[in-house]
């Protein structure tokens, strides 16, 4: 959490992890277009909020309070100001105790619920005394890599963990290519993350009376295995002693809780008022039936009449075609009643199984779900 002053990826590191990102890039089937597609409105039913930190991990240290438990006061707040005010939003922490959980557990959390949105929350350090301000964060590269070093701190954390190479995949903490690397989950959901940050910060500007440090981006592990809108959020410094006398005080927790809670209404409002159908993702992990509506080579408009009466519809890409379908039961028996009703107005509907956004054989799906 120090803010760079020089550029720290030499130029063959820099050069190395680029052409390594539009590697990654051409292998995601029409990036432009499934974030298009996400940008159609779906309903916000989950949120996943992520206090930073935590057990043997007490994150950046003050002079009086350490983040994980600051982080931990301001994610119960919001917690508590959305479940009073947005009664139609269930509210998911990773912890909310002073417990140590794993950073790919954390996304695995909100992956498991299928949330609609993720927030973490933290609090910044540097050795400049003088510095102030939050800044909200997304998934992503800055060419300039000014925030290298806040992503480093952030991600150091991994080595506390077991087998943490295994976890992430060989990710290591101190080889700038693999932070370039890391960042492609988050393609498909870049628009609706940059959108929520802003709103987060436009909420500390115009209502927290907080620095403003802008939307920035940059590779954090903790948000790049997330499939839905991530964000995280350096709600100020505990390197300096106003802020961190104010970040640690209950005033101040309220303040930056209640300006993240105003932007999550916000976003939800926009967000649910852009259309009334979309395309949802749907757990990676675990076999799940529904029934097949619809197949195309060309993706289908997310305000396609037919498909816009229903709730949830799924799309998935097979190679060859883009394939729509029609809600999410473990029970084959509410899978083939809900056929028996889409077969209406989809005469060629069928169930099937899907596990890790590909279709699976129904035998293979039912085998998982009736273990």
């Amino acid at each position: 959490m120090i803010e760079l002053r020089k550029n720290i990826l030499p130029g063959k590191y820099f050069k190395r992890g680029i052409w390594l990102f539009l590697a990654f890039s051409v292998l995601l089937p029409s990036v432009q277009a499934q974030e298009e597609a996400t940008q159609q409105i779906y309903r916000v039913k989950k949120v996943v909020i992520d206090a930073g930190h935590g057990g043997k991990d007490p994150g950046t240290l003050g002079r009086y309070s350490k983040e994980k438990d600051i982080a931990l006061a301001i994610a119960l707040k919001v917690g508590r100001y959305i479940k009073e005010n947005v009664k139609d939003v269930q509210v998911i922490y990773t912890r909310s105790t002073d417990v140590f959980i794993e950073l790919y557990k954390r996304g695995e959390i909100a992956n498991k619920a299928h949330a609609d949105l993720f927030i973490s929350i933290h609090c910044n350090s540097n050795p400049n005394k003088n510095i102030t301000g939050a800044e909200t964060y997304v998934m992503g590269i800055d060419k300039n890599n000014r925030n290298m070093e806040v992503v480093k701190k952030e991600n150091d954390v991994i080595t506390l963990e077991a087998n943490y190479k295994q976890h992430y995949e060989g990710f290591d903490p101190n080889d700038p290519v693999s932070m370039i690397t890391f960042n492609m989950a988050q393609n498909v959901y870049r628009s609706q993350s940059l959108e929520f940050a802003a709103l987060v910060q436009d909420q500390f500007r115009k209502r927290a009376g907080r620095h403003d440090r802008g939307v920035r981006q940059a590779p954090f592990m903790v948000l790049w295995n997330t499939y839905m809108p991530s964000v995280l959020i350096e709600t100020g410094f505990l390197s300096n002693a106003r802020e961190e006398t104010f970040l640690r005080s209950e005033n101040g927790q309220a303040i930056i809780a209640s300006a993240i809670y105003r932007a999550f209404k916000e976003y939800k409002t926009r967000i649910e008022s852009r259309s009334n159908f979309s395309f949802e993702k749907q757990d990676t992990a675990t076999a799940w039936l529904g029934v097949q509506v619809m197949a195309s080579v060309k993706k289908i408009p997310a305000d396609n009449k037919k498909l816009k009466k229903y709730s949830p519809v799924t799309e998935i890409w097979d190679g060859k075609r883009y394939k729509y379908i029609i809600g999410h039961t473990g029970s084959l028996t509410e899978a083939k009643d809900l056929r028996k009703t889409l077969v209406k107005t989809f005469p060629g509907a069928f169930v099937v199984g899907v596990r890790a956004d590909k279709i699976i054989p129904l035998d293979d799906a039912l085998k998982e779900i009736n273990r």
